[in-house]
């Protein structure tokens, strides 16, 4: 507990010294203050475990200072301290988030007690964090920033986390992110992001893929107005709007051959045009990118640059796909139920080893957020207080697919099971799409492929 770091804020400077000599003789490290202001930026720069504050102060009230604190710094506890703390005033800052209240005058050994309390608090719930952030891979605060959550036991998942969390540190190197649809590729470039010292600036998401080709430009690098019919003003691309932030391209695969070109230019000489201008603008961005294509065969086919993936490619993170990871299915299960039940309000029920069996030997097509939803749909379902096998239906278990296997064709037998599925769906693409686990594009094209004939009229 000597490692605790307390900030006093006082507008008495005789009360912030005193304290301050005090408590640093028991080796606290100790900070002062005596405006608002000051307080408000040794907060930020410091991050005190315990905050001694003063509820009199010029310009804004202890109180009001108080509520500001537990909603930007929840992990400082307040100690309040004041000569009109009427009973009134000590429920008040109790009720907004105070640790303790002292009434002035008040001998130094009632703040070193006061301090102490506090302190041991502090120290079990940093203990308690770190605990919790064994199963996350990430720290709390970062976990926070993303939104999101990233858990796992395996090898191979705590090397991502490694290389993701080395990348940020360098602000501008640029990441790709490689891996099959589901397995956290855009939470991977969060965490590069918010790791990074780039993680107060904008992280902007873009899918390469959902552009109408004609807006492609205009988008990436803005225009000006008059540049074409619809430009009735300037407008920013994302590369200005992620300016001293992160670019995120998702789905970098299937950006057109044309644009290629232009984003290479930008990301190497860090300028960019708008369209209709002839002015070179200055941007200072990372790019993270991310695919679920091998980008190595579009290059043999003359689909994608190779001198812009080598430029988009100075790190290259690859998560692997659930079912090469079957370590991290029970965690991974264990989170999503705890976090439903909590969301839904629901008392959380025990897992059955069955079930955890079961899934660990599934493929897990969808990866991740196959899991995810997996777990909401059971819990939606759910009658008993437990989680059995039964509880988790797997595509195509227990059902006997139409016409025997016989041969063990690929092709013979994908094209079997695609019309099943469309068999089972009523000839629904969609519902079929989702049974097989590929995108509806993905089965329309198979249907064309293998000449399968559609009952325009179920359809």
């Amino acid at each position: 507990m000597n490692n605790l770091k307390i900030l006093i804020l006082d507008d008495e400077t005789r009360i912030t010294e005193k304290l301050k000599y005090h408590l640093e003789k028991r080796n606290f490290e100790v900070h002062t203050a005596n405006m608002p202001n000051e307080g408000f930026e040794l907060l930020e720069k410091e991050k005190p475990g315990i905050l001694i504050l003063d509820v009199m102060l010029p310009g804004m009230n202890g109180l009001e200072i108080l509520k500001k604190v537990k909603e930007d710094h929840a992990g400082t506890e307040v100690i309040m301290i004041s000569g009109y703390g009427d009973m009134d005033m000590v429920i008040e800052a109790m009720r907004k988030g105070a640790s303790d209240f002292i009434r002035k005058p008040f001998q130094v050994m009632d703040i070193q007690v006061a301090v102490e309390r506090t302190g041991k608090f502090v120290e079990l719930q940093n203990k308690l964090e770190k605990a919790e952030n064994i199963g996350s891979l990430v720290s709390k605060e970062l976990e926070g920033m993303i939104e999101k959550d990233f858990i796992g036991e395996s090898a191979a998942i705590k090397n991502v986390i490694k290389v993701a969390l080395k990348a940020a540190k360098d602000k501008d190197v640029n990441v790709l992110v490689t891996g099959e649809n589901g397995t956290g590729k855009e939470i991977i470039s969060r965490i590069i992001h918010f790791g990074s010292p780039r993680k107060e600036q904008v992280f902007a998401p873009v899918n390469s893929s959902a552009i109408p080709s004609t807006l492609l430009e205009s988008e990436f690098f803005g225009h000006v107005k008059g540049a074409f019919t619809d430009a009735r003003d300037d407008k920013k691309g994302y590369f200005e709007l992620a300016n001293n932030g992160t670019l995120f391209l998702d789905e970098i695969a299937d950006m057109p051959f044309s644009l290629q070109a232009k984003l290479l230019r930008a990301i190497e000489e860090n300028k960019i045009k708008k369209v209709g201008s002839n002015k070179e603008v200055d941007v200072d961005v990372r790019i993270i990118s991310a695919t679920n294509k091998n980008i190595e065969e579009l290059i043999e086919e003359d689909k994608f640059r190779i001198d812009l993936y080598h430029r988009i490619n100075t790190i290259e993170i690859n998560i692997p796909p659930l079912r090469q990871r079957p370590e991290d299915i029970k965690p991974l299960l264990i989170h999503f139920v705890d976090s439903f039940c909590k969301k839904k309000n629901k008392p959380t029920p025990t897992i059955s080893n069955d079930l955890v069996k079961k899934l660990q030997s599934y493929h897990f097509p969808g990866n991740v957020r196959e899991l995810r939803n997996m777990v909401e749909r059971a819990l939606i379902l759910l009658e008993g207080d437990e989680l059995l096998a039964e509880d988790f239906p797997l595509k195509g278990e227990n059902k006997n697919v139409s016409g025997s296997l016989g041969s063990l064709c690929l092709e013979d037998n994908e094209q079997k099971l695609i019309v099943e599925a469309l068999k089972r769906c009523d000839f629904n693409q969609t519902q079929a799409a989702e049974l097989l686990c590929i995108s509806r594009d993905a089965l329309k094209r198979k249907i064309k492929k293998y000449g399968i004939e559609i009952d325009k009229s179920i359809a």
